[in-house]
């Protein structure tokens, strides 16, 4: 019970009472230094697999060639690793009991020497860079002095350490960044003890000891699951550098066990390596590659697995400058290239050692090292993944596919077909079950099985008629003759550029880009309507291919971006003549809606004005376009090349006076980004397959012509569905990617497993 008058609730304040219970504006101060290494600490090492991985390249920047790791309670109780590196430099002063100085190269003076060991976990100590210039041309692991330090500070770190020239070995202890004594009341100094007896080393022996890991950050400690996941990311990253380091032997175990959960030798190749750490049922299916680019500065090779292996995950172990880190660009590169070769839901095994230029790296962007940023990304990733293309289908010739033997009293049948069978036994009687998969989730893979229009019989033959395979014969548009040129490709550093591609990977659909990387072409629906239908999975959808075209010649623009081919005129095109016939057709169209009773109100257009205005234009940017895009025009008004978007594809010449006329007053050349963005919308406008429409009905059939000139019906649907389905749609499966927008145009119509549900009721 309350006792007391209280203010009823609701009751208004009156203005010149107190403000009782109002505290004072906060102050601003600076932090004590043990709670700024404890937030410091918090964020490098965040789990005992980050401090052991600091510790295993420590051990490998010291040239170890054998590392030895011991962890109890999934390192949060105990954590040890041993190598036999160079050590860290211990000399005896004769004037104390004690000295610890670093060696010190001939010409520097004796003042200039430091001592190493009372220093070694203080932050910032470091002997890998002394200037931030350094950083440019990093070749270690670590940097920046803060990982003994942050060790220290939340757990109990014991250091042994021992050179080849020292007649002993030196443990220190160390607590809060400092020296601290074994026992209470002993003296803090490191202590001489005994090295390895029996053993012969070339070099040091280095001892780090972690115990009690957070033991002074009680809630970072109570949110670990349990020791078991802990240890279990201990050997995946012991694996993954294990495989990467070649000449170092690795082994880890557990406190107390006798046997390794890793154990590698040092002459061990790269392929024993992964098949000691991840098995022999992905090392038998290795393939290796190399890729070298000059150009951009940077060399890789790595181990991948071929269409034969997949898995439930991605397992990609990626180094860069030998470091260990994530990169969700590469990753999802690496699977969109694979999507083509492996089924729906399998994922490969990749090993990539990429050896960026130093002065293009950053490596001082994450706490932990877990990523780092390079320049050229697009452009590295793109060829990486082009070499793994080409390797994949090389491979791609046959696959291996696994088989069971039958049981002991199975029965075999008489027809020699190999059907494996459940045998089961009710009241004597012997019955067979076959075993075979759900018809319902039956999926078609392979593109290239005969379709069924290859059994519609042919009317009459022509340049354009297909096999009994559905292989269309004849003049196809391979047969043009290309000339390759000894023009360097350009690096494209125009910041408004690389904004128009973020813009693209930021509007991705993930969902739609899968269906388009791993679709089945089906057929076309309408000419006329440009709509086609793919199989996506167990569903089946209508698609837009002049939208989908749309955006995948924009995206084109964008990635070879002052790198287009060339399609030159035999005889140069009076740009003058082109200009006039599109606006002769647009001041057309203008009588044909004021007849139709369609307002255009407003001054009467004075088309003669709009050719020159926008031949002019053209003319005075002619060094822009042919630089960036290929449009060559010669300062005579001639138009003497188009560029060439994709090739063995060739737009139609039909709409290039409208094109080029669009390219005056549907383009903005004041802002230099808008400028890019529409002319590579009305490039790509350009380069859209037309649609083929109707005109008036004949005798028994419709005659199907182009927009703006007549074709031949079958030589114009032919030349066309040839076009959309051997050309534009297996593109679209490597280089699509789908944006929202495109969503508007995709269609799901039918699914496999609601068609069997429908029917089922029947």
């Amino acid at each position: 019970m309350r006792i007391g008058f209280e203010t009823p609730r609701g009751t208004k304040r009156k203005a010149s009472g107190e403000h009782v219970g109002l505290e004072p504006p906060r102050r601003i101060k600076a932090l004590e230094q043990e709670v700024v290494n404890k937030i410091a600490a918090g964020e490098i090492i965040v789990a005992p697999v980050h401090a052991l991985k600091e510790l295993v390249e420590n051990a490998v920047d010291a040239g170890s060639t054998s590392i030895e790791i011991t962890v109890k309670d999934g390192g949060l109780k105990f954590l040890q690793i041993t190598d036999n590196g160079h050590g860290i430099d211990v000399r005896v002063n004769p004037s104390l009991t004690t000295a610890y100085t670093r060696s010190i190269p001939s010409g520097l003076t004796h003042a200039k020497q430091q001592e190493d060991l009372p220093i070694l976990c203080e932050r910032f100590t470091t002997s890998k860079l002394e200037s931030f210039e350094d950083l440019t041309s990093i070749g270690t692991y670590g940097f920046r002095g803060e990982a003994l330090a942050s060790i220290s500070h939340i757990a109990h770190l014991t250091i042994t350490t021992k050179t080849k020239e020292s007649s002993c070995a030196w443990r220190a202890h160390y607590s809060g960044g400092k020296l601290t004594p074994a026992k209470p009341g002993y003296n803090a100094d490191p202590k001489a003890t005994a090295g390895r007896q029996g053993t012969q080393i070339t070099a040091s022996l280095l001892d780090a000891v972690v115990e009690d890991l957070f033991y002074n950050v009680p809630t970072r400690r109570r949110a670990f699951r349990s020791p078991s996941e802990e240890y279990a990311k201990i050997l995946d990253i012991v694996g993954r550098y294990a495989v990467h380091c070649s000449g170092v032997a690795f082994s880890c175990k557990k406190f107390g066990d006798s046997s390794t959960g890793i154990s590698i030798t040092s002459n061990s190749i790269t392929t024993d390596r992964i098949r000691q750490v991840h098995g022999s049922v992905v090392a038998n299916e290795l393939i290796g590659f190399d890729v070298v680019g000059s150009f951009w500065g940077f060399t890789a090779r790595g181990w991948i697995s071929n269409a034969n292996y997949h898995v439930k995950r991605t397992m990609l172990l990626l180094f860069i400058n030998h470091r260990a880190v994530e990169s969700s660009a590469i990753k999802k590169a690496v699977e969109q290239t694979y999507s083509a070769f492996l089924p729906k839901g399998g994922h490969p095994f990749v090993y990539i050692s990429l050896n960026v230029d130093p002065q293009r790296v950053d490596v001082n962007v994450h706490p932990t090292k877990r990523a780092v940023n390079f320049l050229n990304e697009d452009e590295i990733i793109e060829m990486l993944c082009d070499e793994l293309r080409v390797k994949l289908a090389k491979c791609d010739t046959s696959r291996t596919f696994m088989t069971q033997t039958l049981l002991p009293g199975e029965r075999i049948h008489a027809t020699g077909v190999t059907d494996v069978a459940k045998t089961s036994t009710t009241n004597g009687i012997e019955k067979l079950s076959a075993q075979k998969p759900l018809e319902n989730i039956l999926v078609r893979t392979d593109a290239k099985v005969r379709k069924i229009t290859s059994m519609f019989p042919s009317a009459q033959a022509s340049p354009f008629s297909a096999g009994p395979t559905g292989e269309l014969k004849g003049r196809t548009l391979e047969d043009t003759s290309y000339q390759s040129s000894d023009r360097e490709p350009t690096l494209c550093r125009l910041t408004t550029v690389k904004e128009l591609r973020a813009s693209v990977r930021e509007n991705m659909h993930h969902e739609l880009t899968e269906v388009f990387a791993g679709h089945t072409f089906v057929g076309i629906v309408n000419e006329r309507r440009r709509i086609a239908a793919i199989q996506g999975g167990v569903k089946l959808y209508l698609v837009d291919y002049g939208m989908i075209s749309n955006e995948y010649f924009y995206q084109v623009g964008l990635t070879d971006f002052g790198n287009f081919g060339s399609i030159r005129f035999e005889s140069p095109l009076d740009l003058y003549d082109l200009l006039s016939i599109a606006a002769a057709h647009e001041k057309g169209s203008a009588l044909e809606n004021a007849g139709s009773g369609i307002d255009n109100s407003g001054p009467a257009m004075d088309w003669e004005n709009v050719v020159l205005t926008v031949k002019q234009q053209l003319v005075d940017r002619r060094e822009m376009l042919r630089e960036y895009f290929s449009l060559e025009i010669s300062a005579a008004g001639d138009l003497v090349g188009i560029p060439l978007l994709l090739k063995g594809y060739m737009p139609s010449l039909a709409k290039l006076p409208r094109f080029l006329l669009r390219l005056g007053p549907h383009v903005n050349w004041i802002d230099e980004k808008h400028c890019f963005a529409t002319i590579l919308i009305e490039l790509a406008s350009f380069y859209v397959p037309e649609a083929l429409t109707p005109s008036e009905p004949t005798s028994s059939c419709f005659q199907m012509v182009y927009e703006g000139h007549s074709a031949d019906t079958e030589a114009g649907i032919t030349q066309l569905r040839r076009t959309v389905e051997h050309i534009l749609f297996p593109v679209f499966r490597t280089r699509l990617i789908a944006t929202k927008g495109l969503t508007k145009g995709v269609i799901e119509v039918a699914n496999l497993k609601g068609l069997y549900r429908v029917f089922e009721r029947c």
